[in-house]
This record gives C-alpha cells, structure tokens and sequence, in this order.
C-alpha cells in the first residue's frame, strides 16, 4: 500500500486518565515516561501503534506516511483540503503535519525515515 497509515491518537483534556481507560479496558501497555507524558501504545507487533495524551479538545487522529510532507501538503490543499499545522519537526521523535479534508476532518502526516 503506498502511504499506509502508520500511527493513531486519541486527544483529551485528560491524557492520565484516557491512558488509563484505554490500558483497563483493553489491556493495552502504554509508556508514558517520556518529557512530555505522551503514552505510546505498544501494538506488540499487531496492528498499528499508536499514543493516548492530552489536548485542548477531544479527538483520534489516524496518520499517514509520506516521503514528503511539504509536498502532500501542497496536493492535499489543491484538491480541497486546508493545513492545520505545517510541517513540524519534534527532534528525535518525529516530523509531521496535520491537515482537514474537504469535510473538515482532520488526518496527520508522518514523514517516513
């Protein structure tokens, strides 16, 4: 599959409290001991891996793969689309964007390294 996607989130006011709903719930192993308390989701190699944290607004966000972010950016405003972040770089972790589609929901781009 070209550009699979390869990350989810699920955003809320209280990310303590979702890692721990979603680790009872579902038995998921989730490591948030890291600077910014972002829990990562160990997928134990099924499935797609995926992080639980806190956020202004509640929200589950799936992301993309791309080789360039800039550029998939550029086509998904062509076609319809409007950039929610630009691209941003986390050192060590991370270079990603967001962006709506026409109808206003909002996906995540991951640049592939």
């Amino acid at each position: 599959m070209a550009n699979p996607v390869v990350h989810f989130e699920v955003t809320g006011k209280d990310g303590a409290k979702l890692q721990k709903f979603y680790a009872d719930a579902f038995g998921w192993k989730i490591d948030a001991s890291n600077p910014m308390a972002y829990g990562m989701v160990d997928n134990q190699g099924e499935g797609i891996g995926g992080g639980i944290s806190g956020g202004d607004a509640p929200a589950v966000t799936f992301y993309i793969q791309v080789d360039d972010p800039a550029a998939y950016l550029k086509k998904v405003t062509a076609l319809g689309g409007k950039v929610i972040q630009d691209v941003t770089v986390i050192p060590d972790m991370v270079t990603m964007a967001h962006f709506a589609d026409p109808e206003g929901n909002v996906v995540g781009i991951i640049k592939a390294e």
